[in-house]
């Protein structure tokens, strides 16, 4: 089985910028902006903004995704590859 942690991979420039001010929120951030998603979705269609609701609704999956990104960079990310640690 090929090893996926291969230190001969390296990223690219604008991908270690997006890492390391990603890895600087905390996750939760992301949590509570899909929450909030879910909410002014519901508030919206409550309000009968149909279209609108399901539009911000749209929003929680790219948010939880971020997060799990965000997670990611801070166990797996490249701080920990510089220094060899896998």
């Amino acid at each position: 089985m090929k090893n996926l942690t291969d230190a001969s991979h390296s990223e690219g420039k604008v991908a270690e910028a997006i890492e390391e001010q990603t890895a600087k929120l905390p996750s939760d951030v992301f949590l509570w902006a899909a929450l909030g998603a879910i909410g002014v979705s519901l508030a919206l269609k409550i309000m009968g903004r149909k279209h609108t609701a399901l539009f911000v609704g749209q929003w929680t999956s790219p948010f939880l995704l971020l997060g799990v990104y965000n997670k990611i960079v801070k166990t797996q990310g490249h701080d920990q590859a510089d220094s060899g640690n896998y």
